[in-house]
């Protein structure tokens, strides 16, 4: 017996949010100076620390810039990235993304090329945030601004590329390639705020009307998933159809459409966004990973085999700070990739072969399924990037004490999410109770794994 779930609560009457919608698409003057605000803000984090000198023990977030950076840029910008993507939808995309302001604004004066077939590839997301990710823990991005200027500034240069040859005025680089659109195309499902078009209403407007300027290049006129929609608020009010309105949050997981969830989607969700991540942020936490790395050595030492312990790698390949005694050897580095690599293959792999037996069970599409597992993937890249705020706010001497409870609160929270998508998910098919209460059981043991898996690190 399926369980119908309303895509929207809103009364008839315009309400306060499609009003808040209406003044995004009035004040684009103003949207402007905020985004190109935000460029000035993200160059100098980006750039200005690589030319500094590296901070020394005795470095403060007040009194020394590099130290500010980091904690404003990993600290404070990224976990709230993430957070604000669950929430809102993706407002940060729209509105604040600096490549996504300076993409567009190439754009408008660039070649105007056709998008090439290669590009709309779209494995390109999943390609991109497994590559900066684990190049990211390889050159210790967090803690060392020279990657920091190297990737993503690298990709602030890729973006501008890329606007300066294809499309007008759009923002193809955030559509197609951005490293982590995957990511918040997943996270922008489950935020309880969007952007719907009435296409009735659409369809019975009684004059023409000019094309909607949409930088992602989406088709208005059937807009309803928050998934690749960036929340600009260009097309508010467009042929009186298209408005800001509330949904339940995963409402959109619940009525998905087999054919609208891709392969390279659901991967990036539970081999990178949970197994990936799981590994990129827990590496450094895991004593069977020191253990492990020894045994290797010992093995090799054993047979007279050296060269794996050079140091002599430069700081764009693997992290070289001698002054800063942090130096990677070449089987640090190799064994860091294997070690992260191993957690997405195992827990992906686990979670996509549960996550297939219960479809069958179901005789429902497991991908769908799958989808329930957003709220608990997000969550886990909160958690794993404000480790770094964490880090550096008890450095400054701040009391922490509250720490352990919000991160379980936290976890809490996305568990239960998890399992209410994935009960009513499960209710939504036809199968037997008993094939049910099966399928329940194997979706159950995909969010046991990551959860375990954050408990162990957190020591919960």
């Amino acid at each position: 017996m399926s369980v119908s779930v309303p895509l929207v609560f809103m009364p008839r009457r315009r309400g306060n949010l499609a009003r808040l919608g209406d003044a995004l698409a009035r004040h684009r003057r103003l949207i402007a100076g905020v985004q190109w605000g935000v460029v000035l803000v993200y160059l100098a984090l980006v750039t200005a620390p690589a030319f500094l000198p590296l901070p020394d023990e005795q470095g403060r977030i007040l009194d020394n810039f590099t130290r500010f950076a980091q904690f404003l840029f990993w600290g404070i910008w990224w976990p709230f990235v993430i957070l604000s993507v669950m929430l809102f939808g993706r407002v940060w995309c729209g509105i604040f993304c600096p490549e996504g302001t300076l993409t567009e604004a190439a754009s408008r004066r660039g070649l105007g090329r056709a998008i090439p077939r290669w590009l709309r590839w779209p494995g390109w997301p999943l390609v991109g945030f497994f590559c900066i990710t684990l190049y990211g823990q390889l050159t210790s991005i967090y803690e060392y601004p020279k990657p920091v200027l190297l990737i993503l500034g690298g990709s602030t240069v890729a973006a501008i590329a890329i606007g300066l040859l294809y499309g007008r005025g759009k923002r193809v680089w955030c559509r197609y390639l951005c490293p982590v659109s995957g990511v918040f195309a997943l996270l922008g499902r489950l935020a309880p705020t969007h952007f719907l078009t009435d296409r009735e209403a659409w369809r019975r407007f009684p004059r023409r009307s000019a094309a909607v300027d949409c930088p992602p290049l989406l088709d208005v006129s059937t807009l309803s998933s928050g998934a690749e929609c960036h929340q600009c608020g260009r097309c508010s009010g467009h042929r009186d159809a298209v408005a800001l309105r509330w949904r339940w949050p995963g409402s959109e997981i619940l009525t998905a459409k087999p054919q609208e969830i891709g392969r390279f989607e659901i991967s990036l969700l539970l081999y990178g966004m949970i197994g990936f991540a799981i590994g990129a942020f827990q590496w450094t936490l895991a004593p069977s990973f020191v253990t492990v790395k020894q045994g290797i050595a010992e093995w090799l030492i054993e047979r007279d085999i050296f060269w794996p312990f050079g140091d002599g790698a430069s700081w764009w390949l693997l992290t070289h700070y001698p002054d800063a005694s942090d130096v990677f050897t070449w089987l640090d580095g190799a064994c860091i990739a294997v070690w992260i690599i191993a957690h997405a293959l195992v827990i992906g792999g686990i979670a996509q072969l549960c996550l297939v037996g219960a479809g069958r069970l179901l005789r429902a599409d497991w991908r769908k399924l799958a989808l329930g597992l957003i709220p608990l993937a997000g969550v886990g890249l909160f958690l794993g990037l404000s480790m770094m705020t964490l880090t550096q706010l008890r450095a400054e001497g701040v009391n922490l004490a509250w720490a352990p409870t919000a991160r379980a609160a936290l976890l809490a929270l996305a568990t239960t999410g998890a399992l209410i998508l994935g009960v009513r998910l499960i209710r939504q098919t036809r199968a037997a109770i008993s094939r049910r209460a099966l399928a329940g059981g194997l979706y159950a043991v995909v969010v046991a794994l990551p959860v375990w898996m954050w408990m162990r690190a957190f020591q919960f």
